[in-house]
């Protein structure tokens, strides 16, 4: 097994298609064929099943390929920070962010990175804190930006923020910032919440049995760009974190207020794998979100935030 195979067998599987797999790695295609089932004969095991819509992983393929991702992400890595010029930050570095933190974050790190430290490669991911966590412990993210964390043995968490819950409604509801509303307010309506498995979902539950009622949901959902735009039209109200509103405070867009329960809140949080040598890159990338986030708390641009004024290291902000 080597790294050539590995690359053939992820690009027939992010193709799906032998002919553009090879056309992708410059090769003829009866040389990505070979590579495949040079792989199939040492393990032993069919890594794809030949269809008449493409090749699909097999159960043993989809396995191989996971690993060979983190394998192949590994090398990358490894050769970037060789290649290191003296004096220069340069690698690769792959951060994991929901996707209420990507729509604050992602673009200026992006761009603050590009002016300060251009050999730094990003790579943004975007999921469910499950999978970002599990993405963590399997090596794949370098640092993620993740909400209640309660199990941190294999990873390094830095508290960062805790910021409030707010009821977001359609423009016309009459909701203002500057007057909290409670959750039984929200409950008179039809609620547009998170799919069951989402941590905000479990947040809202504890919020209503606090407050000893109960919502209709009209619609489930797993994107909170998705519930802004179903209240915006009017399908219902909605319960988000203050970092999902920030630009909406401004333009109007929604009618919002904070809700009256000081419970109802969510830790943010910095995690980085423990198992992982940090490199400058991953640093650099680490404390340039602090800032961020740091500075949009400040700014009055992230609304009702506690930030907690601490480094990634976990030292007191002097």
């Amino acid at each position: 097994m080597d790294v050539k195979q590995l690359n053939a067998l992820l690009t027939v599987a992010e193709t799906g298609s032998v002919t553009r797999a090879a056309q992708l790695l410059h090769l003829v295609q009866s040389a990505v064929t070979r590579q495949v089932q040079a792989l199939e004969d040492e393990l032993g095991v069919q890594l794809f099943e030949r269809t008449r819509t493409g090749m699909l992983l097999t159960e043993a393929g989809s396995r191989l390929a996971e690993t060979a991702r983190h394998v192949m992400t590994e090398l990358e890595r490894a050769e970037a920070e060789v290649r290191q010029n003296a004096g220069t930050v340069q690698g690769i570095v792959a951060v994991g962010l929901l996707e209420s933190v990507s729509d604050l974050v992602a673009e200026p790190l992006v761009a603050r990175l590009a002016r300060a430290h251009p050999q730094v490669e990003l790579r943004l991911y975007t999921a469910f804190a499950g999978h970002l966590r599990q993405w963590l412990y399997d090596g794949i993210l370098d640092v993620a930006l993740l909400f209640g964390i309660t199990d941190p043995s294999a990873i390094s968490v830095t508290p960062l923020a805790t910021e409030a819950l707010w009821a977001v409604a359609p423009p016309d509801a009459g909701l203002s910032p500057d007057r909290p509303v409670p959750y039984a307010e929200v409950a008179r309506h039809p609620v547009i919440v998170p799919a069951r498995g989402n941590g905000l979902r479990t947040l809202l539950e504890e919020v209503a049995a606090r407050a000893g009622t109960t919502a209709r949901v009209a619609i489930e959902t797993n994107s909170a760009r998705v519930q802004k735009q179903l209240v915006a039209k009017g399908h219902g109200w909605a319960v988000l974190p203050a970092i999902c509103v920030a630009d909406e405070v401004s333009s109007r867009a929604l009618s919002m207020a904070a809700l009256d329960d000081p419970d109802a809140q969510r830790q943010l949080v910095l995690a980085m794998p423990r198992s992982r040598r940090r490199s400058a890159a991953t640093e650099v990338v680490a404390r340039s979100l602090v800032a961020l986030l740091r500075d949009a708390a400040e700014d009055g641009r992230w609304p009702s935030v506690q930030w907690q004024a601490v480094q990634p290291s976990g030292e007191p902000r002097s």
